[in-house]
Formats: structure tokens, C-alpha cells, sequence
């Protein structure tokens, strides 16, 4: 799965302006570095000095529940996503929240291959922007418990 998109992974409060480094890197995933630090301060510029460091474990799979009996070809699959993120104080390392987002996202298969494709990165997206929106609240949650 491809994680440009998953940008909306840790969108978190507005009121959350650290420096956020997700456990997997720039390399491994291009755009999320910047886009997690845009979602969560709302400018897309790493906070100086960083407050926080989120760190987040992302898992991913398909399932194909239905297979056309004629073509032997599955006809809808379900992307699934889970992230264990934790997010901790630069200073001392204590840890604010930890926990596990998980979500779904359904779409229908073809055999045309770019129509195919086209669909499981629609999913892809769909599934970010639900693991985002649940991390976000989540933290916010979290932030906003913690405040005097």
C-alpha cells in the first residue's frame, strides 16, 4: 500500500504544535513526513523547539469476501488498516497516549487493471483519511485532558 497519502495518519489537535517524527521515514514513505506535521500544526513547518514526537506502527491488508464464479476473479475487496501510535514529550521522553486506530475501506474490483488500481488507491485513501480522523481525535482528546 502506498503511504503518500496517508497524511491524515496523525492529524491531531489544533492546539498541537511539536515536531513529529512517525516511526517509518521519508524514504520508506514520500510526503508523510510533511504532511503529518501539516495536519497536526496547520502549517506544514516543523515547530520549533519540537514539544513532541509521535511514533506510529502501520499494518495493512486486503480481503476479497467474493469471487465471480465465472471469471475466478474477486468482484469487491476490503482494505483494512490498524496503526499502534504513541505519542511522548521531547523533553524526558513521558508519554502523553498511546494506542491503536483502526478502519476499513470497501471497494469494487474489475478486470480492467488500471480501473482496479485506480479503486484500491481510492481505498487507500479513504482508509487514511478515517485513520486520520480517529488518531486526530484521539490525541485531541488526550491534549486537552492533560491541559491546566
Amino acid at each position: 500500500m502506498s503511504w503518500s497519502r496517508m497524511a491524515a495518519l496523525a492529524a491531531a489537535a489544533s492546539g498541537l504544535s511539536g515536531c513529529f517524527t512517525p516511526l517509518y521515514s521519508e524514504t520508506a514513505h514520500p510526503g508523510l513526513v510533511e504532511d503529518v506535521i501539516a495536519d497536526i500544526n496547520g502549517t506544514g513547518e516543523t515547530a520549533s523547539p519540537p514539544k513532541y514526537r509521535l511514533a506510529m506502527k502501520i499494518a495493512t491488508g486486503v480481503q476479497t469476501p467474493t469471487v465471480n464464479s465465472e471469471t475466478n476473479v474477486a468482484s469487491s475487496a476490503t482494505m483494512s488498516g490498524d496503526v499502534e501510535y504513541v505519542l511522548t514529550r521531547v523533553d524526558g521522553n513521558a508519554e502523553v497516549v498511546k494506542g491503536t486506530a483502526n478502519a476499513a475501506a470497501a471497494y469494487d474490483r474489475t478486470t480492467q487493471r488500471y480501473a482496479d488500481l485506480r479503486a484500491a488507491r481510492d481505498a487507500e485513501i479513504r482508509l487514511a483519511r478515517a485513520l486520520s480522523q480517529e488518531i486526530s481525535l484521539r490525541l485531541a482528546s488526550a491534549l486537552a485532558a492533560k491541559s491546566p
